[in-house]
């Protein structure tokens, strides 16, 4: 769901598209805690909980972002990086490992293909700071 402001909408000037961040967790608790944080601060979200439903809306809906949990139920993270990567719409889409973090992940996440890391369970105050990062650094 796209948000436009009444008052462009009223100016003719078009709207401006919010970001739009693919989560995908299969825990349905930090799936929610996600989403509603960025949606609060403004972005767009759309959520998945397997690799297969991830691909298939990455490649539908051409996120900005997508914060891809590492350990899902169908297919592996590195998986579905890789499925991503491969794909002609989807191979510039940034993608964060989105994951508990353990000492060393970082080397062998960007090794992998990642555009980065960020860590759960999230830092509300800080999420969309962080999100915001890597929706800036991607390709036009």
């Amino acid at each position: 769901m796209e948000s436009s402001s009444p008052n462009a909408e009223r100016s003719g000037v078009a709207p401006t598209r919010q970001p739009l961040v693919l989560i995908v967790d299969d825990n349905a608790r930090n799936l929610k805690l996600a989403r509603d944080v960025l949606d609060a601060d403004g972005l767009q979200t759309v959520g998945a909980s397997t690799g297969a439903e991830a691909i298939a809306v990455a490649v539908d809906r051409l996120p900005d972002v997508i914060l891809l949990d590492l350990r899902l139920p169908d297919i592996d993270g590195v998986d579905v990086l890789r499925e991503l990567k491969a794909h002609e719409r989807t191979a510039a889409v940034p993608v964060v490992a989105f994951t508990v973090a353990t000492l060393g992940d970082d080397e062998w996440i960007r090794a992998a293909g990642f555009s980065g890391s960020l860590e759960k369970p999230i830092a509300v105050r800080d999420f969309p700071i962080q999100v915001r990062r890597y929706v800036q650094s991607a390709p036009a």
